[in-house]
């Protein structure tokens, strides 16, 4: 009987001892192999040219010989021998084996015996090998094309020339979700709606009229395997021709890449978050930025809650956070014009969200909700708001995440999807987490700047004057407005400070730089202005005093770069208007030059002496003064009014000049003028503005007399001032007054020399001077219970709310002052 090769049989065994199914030779068909025939015994009856180029024996000396000779090792053997077996009972079989070359060196060989057949009446097999360490030519089986182009992970298809489809695998339909057969003899448009067809089909027209291959074009859109959620997918084009180049179709190639487009989409989300979130300093600002990123981009609606020690710019506290912590609407948007859905405006209260009563957000965890479920007991029980609107607007997927800044939790980011009917995955979480982290950074460095900044604020604001009073002598108005966010705070300071005489004294300053030094340094220049102005020091000498403390200060702290160059460079500019004589002292250290209106609106820049900034040492200060008429108004500012990026300080005083130039306002209104007119926007330096309308003593509220100096005259001189307080209505003041008088006139006589003057003022206070030509200054005494005398300017100071002394330029003057009984003070005010 003759036997044909077995096909479909039992089993066969590889070398490693994997069963396989028999009849399957391996995926590829093997041309120009070393094959050989041998019957069941294992002798070699057939052997071919190509076995012999193989392993170098000729026919002659293998045939009819055992092939046990050829292999390298008994375990080789015994395997071919259990092969035999296998294909005896019809079997076929392949694997790895080990042979001999005539020569000795082992061969590895790639071994293919077929299944059993019948040679001249012997049972034989037909073996096959090929050597590994040989590049094989390979001859691919139409059976195994087709297995490979079928169930190959990537979508091909064969389109004909008028693009209809011919041929598609199985992944590809799988793509489509449309059987097969309702897509053979048909174009794209009419089974993939979802896609942009027209420019598919474009691509796969230039390929055909070009040839040239289209690779990796990417687009997005639905299938009907997944008609509610966007793909990604890349596709490659290429021609199909026969033997003699004539177009047969077009072949497609195609990928879903809905992975790597959606990593590749959120590491530019990230970067452009990067960008949009966090452009300021501002809290809500930053906030908000947060919001509108997100919306549509990750979801259809984001509420961004903070903590109200946050919004303040307080250090939140570390551990845990209560269970319902104070809460504040930061950032708010929606898909929805208005943001309908929200239960809560931007700046309004908030109370945490489900679930488990907030505690993700005490433990600072994010939370995800794919399906939301507004039927949940807690939803209606404890939010009934918030469930009514998630039924109302249709929310079916949920995120919330923790802002989390230096381990210590900021507030609460919510997402929420409706009109995108995809729920959110675990990707879309770690997308939120990363947005949120970024901007909590920000968060916190907004929150950590608005903190210094409102320190450094209220200490600049606890420097400056609370309240402005020019007494009887000026009516004074004031603008403060700090730098713009950016550059923050600085060192620009005014003053009004009461002199002895009715007398005002006006101060504006300019510590250079911004922040916590520069408003420090200004309140200790501030202090000291004070002190010296007390001295009752001509302007020239009170600058000259404050030089000699800025030096001190820069020597005090050479290290220290940031107070350095506050201090040094400081200006300043100091008057003294005195409303009986209604004339000015006043000196500059660098500072910009006043100005003065007069009641006829003409605006005139003093030309002061410029003098130099403080600090620098070693140069003069010179004053200068003039004659104020009544109702003039004079204006002290710093250069941050007049001079900005955009104009030099002429331009700038020109609109000085041009907005003082209005003398009927009332002061506070013509000060909101001048910074209307002459700022064009946000400061970029601080800017401090004092304006004074002078006023002035008439003669009814001035005394005056010349003293001889002569002892006998001082009953006299007595007798005169209780006349004028009989004239003033000042009669509860005259005992004291004779007394004052007497004391200031007999040491005036006594120790100073002529001439003396005795002179009364009477506006808020009753004013008593005594002037002589000495410039010894008065000491105060506590004499002892033997002590004769030397307590007359102790019984001065007892009696009177304040006295002192200063210098002028004949000698020197000693004054004391009093407070007007109430109803004549309130009738003086009046």
């Amino acid at each position: 009987m003759r036997l044909t090769p077995a096909v479909g049989g039992p089993t066969a065994r590889s070398t490693d001892g994997d069963v396989t199914p028999s009849g399957v030779h391996g995926p590829f068909d093997m041309a120009n192999t070393a094959t050989a025939v041998i019957d069941a015994a294992g002798t070699v009856i057939g052997w071919t040219a190509s076995a012999e180029e193989l392993l170098g024996y000729s026919a002659a000396e293998v045939v009819n010989h055992s092939a046990a000779l050829l292999l390298a090792t008994p375990e080789d053997m015994a395997k071919v021998a259990g092969v035999a077996e296998q294909c005896c009972a019809g079997s076929g079989w392949g694997g790895l084996v080990a042979v001999r070359h005539r020569d000795g060196r082992r061969i590895e060989v790639g071994l293919r015996v077929s299944s059993l057949f019948d040679l001249d009446g012997h049972d034989c097999v037909l073996v096959s090998a090929v050597d590994l360490a040989q590049t094989p030519s390979w001859a691919v089986t139409g059976s195994v094309l087709e297995g490979f182009l079928t169930r190959s992970p990537i979508g091909m298809a064969v389109l004909s020339p008028d693009l209809r489809y011919v041929w598609m695998n199985d992944t590809l339909e799988r793509y489509g979700g449309i059987p097969r057969d309702q897509r053979l003899g048909h174009r794209m448009r009419d089974s993939l709606p979802g896609l942009n067809t027209d420019a598919l089909e474009a691509q796969m027209h230039k390929v055909l009229e070009t040839g040239e291959p289209v690779i990796d074009y990417e687009y997005q859109g639905w299938t009907w395997a997944d008609p509610h959620r966007q793909h990604s997918y890349s596709t490659s084009f290429f021609r199909l021709t026969d033997r003699d180049g004539n177009v047969l179709g077009v072949c497609y190639m195609g990928m879903d890449v809905t992975d790597r487009w959606k990593a590749r989409e959120r590491l530019a989300l990230l970067n452009e978050a990067g960008a949009r979130i966090g452009s300021t300093l501002d809290i809500m600002r930053t906030a908000q930025e947060l919001a509108d990123f997100a919306v549509p981009r990750l979801a259809d609606f984001t509420a961004v809650d903070l903590l109200e020690s946050v919004l303040h710019g307080d250090e939140p506290a570390p551990g845990p956070l209560a269970a319902r912590p104070a809460m504040r609407r930061a950032g708010l948007q929606s898909v929805r014009e208005g943001c309908p859905e929200a239960v809560a405006a931007l700046g309004e209260p908030v109370n945490v969200v489900p679930p488990h009563d907030g505690n993700y957000l005490i433990e600072g965890e994010a939370f995800l909700a794919p399906a939301l479920d507004p039927s949940d007991s807690m939803w209606a029980i404890e939010h009934p708001a918030r469930a009514a609107k998630i039924r109302e607007f249709g929310f079916h997927s949920l995120m919330t995440v923790p802002l989390r800044a230096r381990g210590v939790v900021l507030g609460l980011a919510t997402f929420a999807r409706s009109q995108n009917p995809v729920p959110f995955e675990p990707d879309d979480l770690l997308l939120a987490e990363e947005f949120v982290a970024r901007a909590a950074v920000y968060v916190d460095n907004a929150r950590r700047y608005t903190r210094e900044h409102t320190a450094s604020l209220a200490l600049q604001r606890s420097l400056l004057p609370h309240t402005l009073s020019g007494g009887t002598a000026l009516e004074v108005a004031s603008r403060y407005l700090p730098a713009d966010v950016r550059d923050g705070v600085g060192g620009d300071w005014f003053d009004v400070i009461p002199l002895s005489g009715a007398r005002v004294a006006l101060v504006v300053g300019d510590v250079v730089g911004h922040g916590m030094n520069a408003a420090a340094t200004m309140g200790r220049l501030r202090t000291a202005v004070h002190t010296l102005a007390d001295m009752d020091l001509h302007p020239d000498e009170l600058l000259a005093r404050l030089d000699d403390l800025v030096i001190r200060l820069t020597e005090e702290e050479p290290d220290d770069e940031a107070v350095s160059q506050a201090v040094l460079g400081a200006t300043c500019l100091y008057a003294v208007y005195d409303p009986v004589t209604r004339r000015c002292a006043m000196a500059r250290a660098g500072h910009p030059p006043p100005a003065v209106v007069a009641s006829d609106g003409t605006v005139t820049f003093l030309d002061l002496p410029a003098g130099p900034p403080l600090g620098l040492g070693g140069l003069p200060f010179e004053s200068a003064e003039l004659e104020l008429p009544e109702g003039s108004l004079i204006a002290l500012y710093t250069d941050g009014l007049v001079e900005a990026f955009d104009h030099d300080i002429e331009e700038g005083l020109t609109r000085l000049s041009i907005a003082l130039a209005q003398p009927g306002l009332p002061l506070d209104t013509l000060c909101g003028a001048v910074v209307d007119t002459v700022l064009t926007g946000p400061p970029s330096d601080d800017v401090a503005l004092l304006i004074a309308r002078t006023r002035a003593l008439g003669a009814h509220q001035v005394a005056s007399w010349d003293v001889p100096s002569d002892p006998a005259v001082v009953a006299n001189t007595r007798s005169l001032a209780v006349q004028q307080l009989v004239r003033w209505g000042l009669v509860d003041l005259a005992m004291t007054t004779e007394l004052i008088v007497s004391e200031l006139v007999t040491n005036a006589i006594r120790y100073g020399g002529g001439p003396i003057r005795l002179r009364l003022i009477r506006h808020a206070v009753l004013v008593c001077e005594v002037s002589d030509a000495s410039s010894t200054s008065p000491r105060l005494r506590h004499a002892r219970t033997t002590d004769e005398g030397g307590r007359g300017l102790f019984l001065v100071a007892q009696l009177t709310r304040r006295w002192g002394h200063r210098y002028t330029t004949d000698g020197k003057l000693i004054w004391a002052e009093q407070d007007l009984p109430a109803s004549t003070a309130a009738a003086t005010t009046a």
